[in-house]
């Protein structure tokens, strides 16, 4: 009996939780394929993951085919979608640019390579994970523009996992500010960092291996009777005073 060798698909594998993924992936023994826009940080964890891995950016025109072209008929059992951005600020300082690029980022890009890859993943009973942010649920201020975009990915979530089911599950995991290139303008300040980690219940700031050990386990078969649910990785700040 022949054994189909299934790949996991990592968007944003070079950031602070994709590559933690990736890692822990490999680790259990899983193949995976890795997607990101800096070409030097992807082939350099793909050579040392022995990962295949495609270059290109989510906000370019067709950037799933491309990947799709890359993979060909490999079978794909799993897909996260690691991307974010963190653009702060008050809504009257806002452009409606502001707002289109970040869903496009977030959330149309998100929809996009899932429909590329749905059929091969309903064929392996695969699962998808997303991740929004605490903000959803936590207001803060100037957090406009990434609040909506990435509330209207838990929006997704839960009408994949209801137009999916039971073929494919579909989950999300929503961060609090995590220690990553991206928030590294936000933390560069030592002391405005110690007072962000001060606000959380658990008194520090998030890693990437705290969301990526979640999302291992939901792309894992260990998960199987998960789906359409929202994960709060964030310290307990959504939720504890």
């Amino acid at each position: 009996m022949v054994t189909l060798i299934m790949k996991k698909i990592i968007l944003g594998a070079s950031g602070s939780i994709g590559s933690s993924l990736a890692k822990k992936l490999v680790d259990a023994g899983d193949q995976i394929h890795l997607v990101g826009r800096d070409e030097s940080s992807i082939s350099s964890l793909a050579g040392d993951l022995g990962a295949s891995f495609t270059v290109c950016d989510v906000l370019e025109e067709n950037f799933s085919e491309k990947i799709l072209s890359d993979i060909g008929e490999e079978p794909i059992n799993g897909l996260a979608y690691c991307i974010g951005s963190i653009d702060l600020k008050p809504l009257k300082l806002t452009k409606k640019s502001d707002f289109l690029k970040a869903f496009n980022l977030n959330l149309v890009s998100a929809a996009e390579v899932i429909k590329t890859f749905g059929d091969n993943l309903k064929q392996n009973k695969g699962s998808v994970v997303l991740f929004s942010t605490v903000a959803v649920k936590q207001g803060f201020p100037n957090h406009a523009i990434v609040s909506s975009a990435k509330g209207a990915i838990e929006g997704l979530t839960i009408a994949l996992a209801a137009e999916f089911a039971p073929n494919i599950r579909v989950n999300c995991i929503a961060p609090s500010l995590t220690n990553s290139k991206m928030s590294s303008n936000l933390l560069k300040n030592e002391k405005i960092a110690e007072g962000i980690a001060k606000m959380h219940p658990l008194k520090r700031l998030g890693e990437g291996a705290d969301s990526s050990s979640l999302a291992r386990f939901l792309l894992s078969n260990e998960s199987s009777w998960i789906t359409g649910q929202v994960f709060g990785v964030d310290g307990g700040r959504s939720s504890v005073a």
